[in-house]
């Protein structure tokens, strides 16, 4: 993976260091919007006041009224 990650680096003018520095500021940056995203979500639907008592069946979600 290091020798890899070496040829990697070389193909782009760089440093092994930098690819993975920047492969983890990505990462974060990713992680950070989706976890950002799963709150709002999870914001909204406690704020929601939804009429369903009981549970979907595949046949009621398709069903035409």
């Amino acid at each position: 993976l290091l020798q890899r990650a070496r040829e990697a680096a070389l193909r782009e003018n760089t440093s092994v260091n930098a690819l993975v520095r920047d492969f983890l500021g990505r990462y974060v940056e990713a992680r950070s919007r989706r976890i950002e995203a799963l709150d709002q979500f999870e914001a909204v639907a406690r704020g929601s006041h939804s009429a369903s008592q009981e549970a979907w069946s595949r046949e009621s979600l398709h069903e035409r009224c």
